[in-house]
């Protein structure tokens, strides 16, 4: 395994891609283009389709139309033991009666290399997941981060172009998880091995991927950076589905002359500068918990909504505060616990500021179209090599 140069390749491109299951769809053709070298994430609920999609890249699944690209080349009917890529589970598929470098050298089984090779390539695969020191060990005598990594080991020895992950690091508790997801991120960027991997958990999108997906019901419903799925979601689903966020029903009646968004919530007039500010009608507003200011009661100015406090609840390095709206509405906010010490209490009148530039305008129509703009030239240039 040469860690420098990594594995040539690694170009992973959906054309259409579906999957159905008699009359369900459990794929909904889909596009998707993922470059070589990048740490891709498909993110969404329980039976979004989105391990159904990793399994088709696999060729565990075939697909019932469209095509699965592997640097160009259509593998759709390719089976999975004639593809670059490989595999790691959420379940680790240990075998208890072989010892880690021996679960690690099965990887081997049908390549065509020396023992000595394999020797030096199974030290290799252990020195990447630090458990070099670690080989002579049974399964039973690791801890379920050691397995997983014993596992990601003998995914990699192969040198494929292209690692498929299933919610991998699901049945390790929560500070081991973050753990990982750092070492696992490093990892990726030490090997240059394209990743793709499949999860429900929104921190773990957030924290390692380059790019991710977020799917609902068979589709994508937008694509892009953490930093912008995050900050910009294109649909009410996707802000619903990463992160804690507070949608609104509101009505768009107008833009100002600064060409920010007029919405009526209740009775009262806010403004947004982000999103379909040139809506007109019934739309959702979101905006994030820690975007949100609480202050005391008889603040006045932009964007302000009376309400009381129902509720409180310490976290550590923030407070989270619920708010309800003199209109019924809750609202989600956080505040940092940084010292200053808060005057809030429970039932506590206030007034909480929802400001502009961090208010979002969606439409019912956004669902999708994020995804399209990010992946229209792509797919074109997808379809071109499927047609050559």
């Amino acid at each position: 395994m040469n860690v420098e140069e990594g594995p040539a390749g690694g170009h992973v491109q959906l054309v259409d891609l579906a999957k159905r299951y008699g009359n369900h769809e459990a794929v909904c053709g889909i596009d998707l283009d993922i470059p070589p070298g990048e740490f891709f994430s498909l993110l969404g609920p329980s039976g979004c389709g989105k391990t159904t999609t990793l399994r088709m890249i696999a060729g565990f699944e075939r697909p019932s139309g469209g095509q699965v690209l592997l640097d160009g080349k259509d593998v759709s009917d390719t089976p999975p033991n004639r593809r670059n890529v490989n595999t790691v589970f959420q379940s680790y598929a240990l075998f208890s009666h072989l010892t880690v470098a021996e679960n690690v050298t099965f990887g081997l089984r049908f390549a065509k290399v020396t023992r000595e090779e394999a020797r030096s390539r199974v030290g290799e695969a252990l020195s990447l997941v630090q458990m070099q020191e670690l080989g002579d060990r049974k399964p039973h005598q690791l801890s379920g981060g050691q397995q997983q990594r014993v596992a990601l080991a003998r995914a990699l020895i192969l040198n494929p172009s292209v690692l498929l992950l299933d919610e991998p690091l699901g049945a390790l508790d929560a500070k081991l998880r973050k753990t990982l997801q750092i070492e696992l991120k490093a990892l990726q960027e030490e090997v240059g091995i394209t990743f793709v991997y499949v999860t429900h958990d929104q921190e773990e999108a957030l924290t390692m991927a380059d790019r991710l997906a977020v799917m609902n019901e068979g589709r994508i419903e937008q694509v892009g950076s953490p930093r912008e799925v995050y900050e910009e979601p294109a649909s009410a689903n996707v802000a619903d589905f990463l992160g804690v966020s507070n949608l609104l029903d509101a009505q768009a009646t107008g833009t100002d002359s600064e060409g920010r968004c007029r919405v009526r919530v209740g009775d009262s007039e806010l403004f947004a500068s982000h999103g379909h500010t040139s809506a007109r009608g019934p739309v959702k507003v979101v905006v994030r918990p820690e975007r949100v200011r609480v202050d005391a009661a008889g603040e006045t100015g932009e964007n302000r909504l009376p309400g009381k406090i129902e509720r409180i609840v310490y976290a550590g390095a923030i407070s989270q505060l619920v708010v309800t709206l003199d209109r019924g509405t809750p609202i989600r906010c956080m505040l940092a616990n940084d010292g200053a010490g808060s005057s809030f209490d429970r039932g506590t009148r206030v007034s909480v500021c929802l400001p502009c530039e961090a208010l979002r305008v969606l439409c019912t129509e956004t669902a999708g179209s994020n995804e399209e703009e990010n992946g229209e030239r792509s797919v074109a240039s997808a379809r071109a090599t499927a047609k050559s």
